[in-house]
Order: structure tokens, then sequence, then C-alpha cells
């Protein structure tokens, strides 16, 4: 049943008496309107409306999880601070006196709102604040990016992600119920015996190849017979999805040598597991140099408000471009805006995004990203004039010649341009241009050529090099989230994962504050 907050104040409500906390900081700017920040009615479809005991206002639970994000601690410090720390008394109107509650009330909260597709609710609550107050136009400039974000689990080698995957497998199918395995051949008994009762990597020489191929071995075994036990005594989707995982664990990690014995494979699969604790986790890349192990967080603001728009858990592996139009999308359903502009790093500049951004529903969106400069711009491709419609190339030294239909991509038709190896060695630039050894240079077209060239003469226009720097106030605002523990992964799964990148990016709150001091604007109006 929904438990109301009682608007009638404790004489020990630490807003009314004295105290020293600032009326400019986070936690005095929440109690200037913590009467009408959250609403219990908000969420009533949370709760049963006539059964049970009353629940913890919803009000005061959502506040207390806007700081918990805000100052980045765990559910037992939250609860704590309620009893002793002044700021959140004063930021929630609580009385200092306030008795707390169980820590895994904050739980069953959060389980609650993502039960009720309510994770978004504290972030869409500011961001109509902001459209009601005259902060966020009808059409807006997004500035997006991605940032790293850790894991929730340990990264785990190949050796224990079979043992631990084997493990898992068999505790799923019951095998750790004592007698479960009775009956059973005394092979499979050893195993389930040795797979349950220790959990620690075997005792052996690490450094000595023989006995780690032997280990692997032993592991490849038991993880067949695991796999047997559970095609044959289960069909439970929780058994299959633990067998999916210790089968793609053993084709990606694994590789059979000349003697049909297993081996680690040589390279990393693309999608390749690194944790059987969270094995949504990935190993992924912001740049050659800078690899990370967990997830990625897609973050978009507004350009004039720089209020955040939309933030997104993706996964590690992957362009960040291919989340340009998904995030489109979620910004104009959820804040009720029009797209008009789109700023973003190389990574969003490809021909596909270009192609879908010109053709958006409603109207076309401007996409501002630049392209990849040549390591040597003299014999690049686009030195090459490309004439799409009179299906021509002119190289850097005036030779043209006609197109070749290439090989179909994206269901799109391409060009190629071979020029004789006669006409290529005559030319001064022959040894910079042609790294063929029986042909003269080929350039192929791209199935979005028309989108890339005219993209790339936008990029030399003044009108692109005043544009494209303004994408830079996304990265304060990543820092921003990251200071509020936004790279600190606290859950595992993808929908609680997401509630708390959405809490943590409700620091809009700060910036609706700053808006409506610099634009004289009555926020606690707005918030009514």
């Amino acid at each position: 049943m929904l438990g109301r907050r009682d608007p009638q104040q404790s004489l020990f409500s630490a807003q009314n008496l004295p105290h020293r906390v600032p009326g400019d900081s986070f936690y005095g700017r929440m109690a200037a309107v913590s009467s009408v920040l959250f609403s219990d009615d908000d969420l009533k479809d949370m709760y049963d409306p006539a059964n049970g005991r009353p629940s913890l206002p919803p009000s005061l639970l959502s506040g207390v999880l806007l700081l918990q994000f805000h100052d980045d601690v765990s559910d037992a410090e939250a609860v704590q601070r309620l009893q002793f720390d002044l700021r959140w008394q004063v930021a929630l109107g609580l009385a200092t006196d306030f008795a707390g509650f169980a820590p895994s009330s904050l739980t069953y909260f959060r389980q609650r709102l993502l039960e009720h597709q309510q994770e978004r609710y504290a972030f869409d609550r500011f961001i109509k604040v902001g459209r009601a107050a005259g902060f966020i136009p009808d059409r807006v400039t997004l500035l997006t990016d991605t940032t790293r974000a850790k894991g929730g689990g340990a990264v785990q080698d190949t050796y224990t992600l079979l043992r631990k995957g084997i493990r898992k497998l068999l505790k799923q199918l019951g095998y750790a119920v004592p007698g479960k395995a009775r009956g059973l051949a005394p092979e499979t008994q050893r195993l389930v015996a040795t797979s349950l009762d220790q959990d620690r990597k075997a005792q052996l020489d690490w450094a000595d190849p023989a006995q780690r191929a032997a280990q692997l071995q032993v592991l490849c075994q038991d993880a067949a017979a695991a796999l047997d036990l559970a095609a044959e005594h289960s069909d439970d989707a929780d058994v299959r999805a633990t067998g999916w995982l210790l089968v793609k664990i053993l084709g990606d990690d694994l590789a059979l040598d000349d003697q049909g014995q297993p081996q680690i494979a040589q390279g990393t699969a693309p999608d390749r597991i690194i944790s059987i604790t969270d094995p949504e986790m990935r190993h992924g890349r912001k740049s050659r140099a800078q690899r990370f192990d967990g997830f990625k967080v897609a973050v978009s603001t507004e350009q004039t408000s720089e209020l955040i728009l939309d933030v997104a858990d993706i996964s590690a592996v992957g362009s960040d471009g291919q989340e340009l139009l998904p995030t489109i999308a979620r910004v104009e359903q959820h804040a009720d805006v029009l797209v008009e502009r789109a700023l973003g790093d190389g990574a969003y500049g490809s021909g596909a995004n270009r192609a879908a951004c010109a053709t958006h529903p409603g109207q076309p969106i401007d996409l501002v990203a630049p392209l990849a400069r040549p390591n040597d711009p003299v014999v690049a491709k686009s030195a090459f004039a490309l004439d799409l419609v009179a299906e021509t190339a002119t190289c850097p030294q005036g030779h043209t010649i006609t197109a070749q239909a290439g090989t179909p991509q994206l269901g799109l038709p391409t060009w190629r341009f071979t020029f004789p190896r006669t006409t290529c060695e005559a030319c001064p630039l022959f040894a910079r241009c042609v790294k063929s050894k029986t042909t003269g240079r080929t350039v192929s077209t791209h199935p979005y050529e028309a989108e890339l060239q005219a993209a790339r003469q936008r990029q030399q226009t003044a009108e692109f090099k005043a544009l494209y720097p303004l994408r830079s106030a996304i990265e304060r605002k990543q820092a921003e989230l990251v200071q509020h523990g936004l790279r600190d992964t606290r859950y595992l799964g993808q929908p609680k994962r997401q509630l708390q990148r959405l809490w943590t990016a409700a620091v809009n709150f700060k910036r609706l504050f700053k808006l409506a001091e610099t634009r004289q604007v009555d926020l606690a109006v707005a918030f009514k």
C-alpha cells in the first residue's frame, strides 16, 4: 500500500532549526524545493491501493536515491547519513531525530522501479522541469559521446572462466543438494564433487606449460561432461543460458592443436566473455592505447543549456557511432523535442549515419562530425576526383579513367577504378601511390561515397571549424558524472546498470538551479 509523507513538519525538522548548510549548495537547493521535488502520487501505480502495510513514501525514497548517487555512497551509508548528516536531513526536510530504515528498503525500491518501468522517473522529471522553465528549446543541438565504465565482476582468465562456468552450471542443475549425484557414473560423481566442494585454482606449477596444458584438457573434459548433464536433465532457461555461456567460452578461447588437443587460441574474439560473475562485461577500447574492461556509457547533452537529455549503458564492443540514431530517437521521445543538429567525434561520422540523418523523419538532422585525416593526403583516396554521375576518376596527376562495377556493400552499388600500370609507373608519385605488384592504383567507392565527399568538403569550411569545437562541452559533463561514480558499476544486469546511469545523470538538478539563477526563473514554480 502506498505510504505518503506527512505534510505536517516535525518540531525538530532540520530545515526549521539553525543550521549551516549553504543555501547555494546541492543540499540547500534541494531543501528549497523538497516539498515539490517528488510526489508520492507520481509512483502510486507501483503499490497495491488496498492491500498491505503503508510503504515508505516513494517521494522520500526518490530523494534518498538522488542524494545517494550524487554522493556516491552505499545503501548502508545512505541510511546512516539520513540519521546523522545534517545536510541530508535539511535537503529532505527530515527531523534531526529521524529513525531511518533498513538499507534493504532501497534495494526493494529500485527493484520496484524496474518492475514498473519507472527507472527514468527522476531523470525525466528534471527534463520536463527544464522544458517547462524554458531552458530546453523545441529544436535542439545534441552533443554526444561515450565514456568507459568498469564492470561489476572480476576479469577472469580462461581457466577460471571454465572452472566457474562448470560450477555454476552444476549448481543450477541442483547437484549442490546432498545425494543428488547418487546413481551417476563414477566419473560424473567425481566431476560434481571436485567442482562443488572446492572453488579455487588447481594446485600446480602454473609456470610449467605441460601442467597448464594438462589442466586445460581436464577442464575441457569436465565442461563437456557438465554440458551433457545439462542436456539430459534440464530444460530450465537459466541452465540453457549458462550452458550457452560455457559453450561460448570454449569456442572463443580455445583451439585444437595438430594432435587434436585443446590449447589457448591466439588472438582475442571480438565479443569474448571475460567474467562469469558479470557475463555482459567485455574488453573495450576508446583508442588504440586505452583498453578497458566493462561497458561504455553514452551521454548526450543539449548545447545551449548543457542539460543531459540522454544517458545509456551500452556494450564495450562496437563503434560509438552505432548508438547515434537510437540516442536521437530516445531524446525526441522522452524530451519531446526535435533534434536539428548533432555533434560528435569521428566515430559518429559514418556514411550510414550521415545518410540516415539526412532522411530523418520530421526534419533532416545536420550531423557535424569529422572524417579521419589521411596519412599521406597527396596520394590518399581523397586526392582523387571521383565523379559518381559520370562514373569517372581523375588522379592527382590529371589522368582520368572510367569505372568498373564493384562488389555491392550494404545493399548499395559501388564502383572500382583501376589505373593502367604503365600510366602509374610513369608518374613521379608511383612509389608513394601504388602498393600492388601487378596493377596500377585502384580506388573503390564507398556505398555512401556521396555523403562522405560532401562531408570532406564541408570539413574545410569556416562554418564547420566554428561548429565542431562546441562538442567539447560534452566532455566537461562526462567529467562531472564521473565525479559522481558513473564509471563504478554497482549492479549486475543491464536494467540495473541503466538505472544507475539514469540516477547518476539526475545531477541535471544542479544545472537546473544554475540556469534558474542566470535567467531569473522561479524553479519552485516549474517543479509544481
